[in-house]
């Protein structure tokens, strides 16, 4: 059976992996989540926590890890969507310092869950560098610092170039900031450890499972290519799926990112660029590149452009010119790998509203909820959006549920192909700050 291991690197590398079976016939349940990744197993698991014995089916259209779940970068970090200074700039102050501290508890969140449940997912906690390449990115890095430290966020520095490059050392990083607040996974073994735990509390799992109708009546009724379920309460946790659902249609839009992975570093690679810590690393980029170490020393880079899709299309995984640029980056931001081999390239979804920050909410009534619109930085937030999601299908007043993205007002996306013509606006105005900031550089030196 096919499981996608094409799809990207942690699941080539993940291994043989046995699907669950697909829905067959008709079921009875009290909760249908639709998506199985980091955000629905999540709500399943913490459904099951609070209210044990409850009835939860989980329908995932492929397998476990397909979407953004098994494709992403593997950081498990505090960024709200694109940065502080945006946060602040549509949402104001206070907006952004619950939007924080949310993402703070995010992140704890996951460390935890790893501690408690001993998920094998190549997980450690070591940091964060957002690393400056440009005297103006210097600037804006060191605004938002001034923005979060204003709004009394602690606990993440300045550090100058002589600090940054004795932590990583690339000639090109002029300063950045570190926050000491930042896990790195393995996301496919994470999200099919996830789906390990999640089964042990009880919920039902279906692989291959593809919602292809939902009627709402007393009950929802979904049905699948080979069966109908009939539930009392429904969780979309579909991201960057959710356009493909009508109910959902004009929340988000798809952006595909991409990455790269090298061969194994050598040692005498690796010991010039020191690295010791194993930090995440972005840089200041609106399209930003993301980069870490893998668990056997490659190095993972993703990022520097997006490529956007019409309609329905999903099948934009692969960009040459993106690819392209990605490897050339890598030699650019560490010259002594010129010349290092590329052993893996793919790209995935991430889900994006038109003002670029996350939204939770309910669909018609408090019966159907959804979560969307992470905007690439969704490893934290989707497992702590699960159990947002959970307080809100149990119909509890918590102070998850209080936060001021669910149920937040949000500007709808125009339909096609107005759609597509929006969205290339947007990316067009981010790729062109990014090289007014980078108009002295030369990335073939």
């Amino acid at each position: 059976m096919d499981i996608h291991q094409d799809k990207s690197y942690w699941l080539e590398n993940y291994g043989p992996y046995s699907p669950a079976p697909a829905i067959e016939g008709e079921l009875e349940v009290d909760v249908a989540i639709i998506g199985a990744g980091f955000t629905g197993l999540s709500t399943a698991l913490n459904l099951l926590q609070a209210q044990p014995g409850l009835n939860v089916a989980v329908l995932e259209a492929q397998v476990v890890g397909y979407g953004a779940s098994g494709r992403n970068g593997g950081f498990s970090m505090t960024l709200f969507g694109l940065e502080p200074a945006v946060t602040k700039a549509l949402f104001g102050h206070q907006r952004t310092v619950e939007a924080h501290q949310y993402m703070e508890q995010a992140v704890d969140y996951v460390d935890e869950l790893v501690k408690e449940h001993e998920l094998q997912s190549d997980y450690w906690f070591p940091g964060f560098l957002r690393a400056a390449t440009t005297e103006g990115y210097v600037k804006r890095i060191q605004s938002d610092l001034e923005i979060l430290t204003s709004l009394g966020v602690a606990g993440i520095e300045w550090l100058e170039v002589d600090e940054i490059r004795a932590e990583v050392n690339s000639p090109r990083f002029l300063g950045g900031w570190w926050e000491p607040r930042c896990g790195l996974l393995d996301p496919a073994k994470h999200v099919r450890e996830l789906k390990r735990i999640a089964l042990e509390y009880g919920a039902h799992i279906y692989e291959y499972s593809p919602v292809v109708e939902i009627q709402r009546g007393t009950q929802f009724s979904l049905r699948t290519p080979g069966g109908k379920v009939n539930a009392e309460k429904l969780v979309f946790a579909t991201n960057a799926y959710s356009h493909l659902f009508p109910e959902l249609r004009s929340k988000q839009v798809p952006a595909f990112t991409h990455m790269v992975l090298t061969e194994r570093l050598k040692t005498e690679d690796l010991e010039e660029i020191g690295w010791k810590n194993r930090q995440g690393i972005e840089d200041a980029r609106n399209l930003v590149h993301y980069f870490r170490l893998t668990i056997d020393n490659r190095i993972a880079m993703g990022g520097s452009d997006v490529s956007i899709s019409y309609g329905r299309d999903m099948d934009c995984d692969n960009n040459a010119r993106i690819f392209h640029d990605l490897e050339r980056d890598i030699n650019w931001l560490f010259p002594n790998l010129k010349g290092i081999r590329i052993t893996h390239r793919w790209g995935g979804p991430v889900s994006v509203p038109v003002d670029l920050a996350p939204a939770i909410g309910f669909i018609g009534d408090s019966r159907a909820v959804y979560s969307l619109g992470c905007v690439g930085h969704g490893v934290s937030m989707a497992h702590l959006n699960g159990k947002t999601l959970a307080d809100l299908v149990l119909e509890k007043k918590t102070a998850l549920t209080e936060v001021w993205f669910v149920n937040r007002r949000q500007i709808p996306w125009p339909p096609e192909p107005l759609r597509l013509i929006l969205s290339h606006a947007i990316r067009g105005y981010l790729r062109i700050e990014d090289r007014i900031y980078e108009r002295s550089l030369s990335f073939d030196d």
